[in-house]
């Protein structure tokens, strides 16, 4: 049976419906927003559950001929989880028929977290007590909903992070940076 497959799959390669590779030449490449919606199943490493595209990670995705190109902004330089989301996203979009190459650049814009979704943010309150600095606005607490955020340290458990604490309810709260 194995070995029926094989020769099956053999065939198929040499078939002039297959290229060198055994991509199936009748396989259109995928659009962009076949390309975004694989990556909203790629999350951040750091916050499972809240996909790179929530996080507003994904600058621009360029496809020609096969060839995908996904433009990334890093929520801060440095960020030490930038390898491991990198190959979550060629290993996702690699998966999508009609591919041929996945290449994943650093874009050069500035994140920031207006970038977020609102879908991010709640997931971020709800199962991680993450609140969301935003710019001109207090950050709330992800348990009472009061803006009465103290930072207790500048520097939290991530570059992107620091440690509040609420004066209503007394949680600890790690806040993300604006």
């Amino acid at each position: 049976m194995a070995r029926a497959a094989r020769e099956r799959s053999e065939q198929e390669r040499e078939s002039p419906h297959h290229d060198a590779t055994g991509l199936h030449l009748s396989a259109l490449p995928p659009s962009e927003a076949d390309v975004i919606d694989v990556l909203r199943g790629v999350d951040d490493p750091e916050y499972p559950g809240v996909s790179v595209v929530d996080m507003g990670m994904i600058a621009g995705v360029a496809v020609r001929d096969g060839q995908v190109t996904v433009d990334l902004i890093t929520t801060f330089s440095g960020c030490p989880a930038l390898e491991v989301i990198s190959s979550d996203i060629v290993a996702a979009v690699a998966a999508l028929p009609g591919v041929a190459d996945v290449a994943v650049r650093r874009s050069a814009e500035d994140w920031d977290t207006s970038r977020l979704s609102e879908q991010a943010r709640a997931v971020m309150a709800a199962d991680f007590t993450v609140a969301v600095a935003v710019p001109g606005r207090p950050a709330e607490c992800p348990r009472c909903g009061a803006a009465a955020l103290v930072e207790q340290s500048p520097f939290g458990p991530a570059r992107c992070r620091a440690v509040h604490r609420c004066g209503a309810c007394s949680e600890v709260v790690e806040v993300l940076r604006a």
